[in-house]
């Protein structure tokens, strides 16, 4: 397994492979060939940032059967999109928007797209995975379910700072078997195995690349675990997946 992150130091930004407390510059980015280049800093003395730098990101709704509730179970992987700019650094504020009243947490395992893939099978779509990283799909249920919802979940799930990522992406992990848990203040309130994902990463690529052709750097967020509950300024969320680390968000 390796972990890929990115980060700015004095010598500006750069990506690295993280190795326990050390950080290996890279040079090349991550999805074609890259070397080190010999330049090698302690992870505390550097600011991570989001992982990759995405064209788009996707995200898939009612992906666990443990949040469905009473709603049945989708046919195939139901898709929305976020903006690139809700995208946020590990360790950086998620931000209550302006007249926002219910925003939740949802936290989530994102896949990493390492090639271009366009009507890709299952197998061809595994082949097109980078890596996978952590992810928070933060969202207000108000403007996504309430009685003057949106006609689009374009500022429920869209605002800014509302898709945090990182801290690393990981490679060569069984992504397929992964405990997800999510804590709020510290207090474990999600807790699951990606085995219980009703569509896997490679199902919901595959799916995405029959109409959407996906490029190296795009990122998909798979869906959430359990119940969420609303975040409150000076909260805390960490989304923690095995092998790949914790994303650590301060609530503002």
């Amino acid at each position: 397994m390796t972990k890929f992150i990115r980060y700015r130091s004095a010598a500006g930004v750069s990506y690295g492979i993280l190795d326990g407390d050390t950080v290996h510059e890279i040079h090349g980015g991550l999805f074609g060939s890259h070397t080190e280049t010999g330049v090698i800093l302690k992870v505390s003395t550097v600011k991570l940032l989001c992982p990759c730098e995405p064209g788009k990101i996707m995200g898939v709704g009612l992906n666990y059967r443990s949040h469905l509730g009473s709603r049945p179970q989708p046919g195939h992987p139901e898709m929305f999109y976020k903006p690139v700019s809700a995208l946020q650094d590990p360790d950086e504020p998620i931000v209550i928007p302006r007249d926002a009243t219910d925003v939740h947490y949802e936290g989530e395992l994102v896949v990493v797209i390492g090639k271009p893939v366009k009507n890709a099978s299952p197998e061809q779509a595994r082949a097109a995975i980078f890596g996978v990283t952590c992810g928070n799909d933060v969202s207000e249920r108000d403007w996504q379910h309430g009685e003057k919802k949106d006609l689009q979940w374009w500022r429920a799930k869209g605002a800014d700072t509302f898709a945090p990522l990182g801290p690393a992406i990981a490679t060569g992990l069984d992504y397929g078997n992964l405990l997800l848990q999510t804590r709020l203040n510290g207090a474990v309130v999600q807790k699951q195995y990606t085995s219980d994902l009703i569509f896997n990463c490679p199902s919901i690529v595959s799916w995405v690349s029959g109409w959407v052709t996906l490029m190296p750097g795009d990122i998909i967020y798979t869906g959430t675990p359990g119940s969420t509950r609303k975040l409150s300024p000076g909260d805390v969320v960490e989304v923690e997946i095995e092998g790949i680390g914790v994303l650590r968000s301060p609530v503002l």
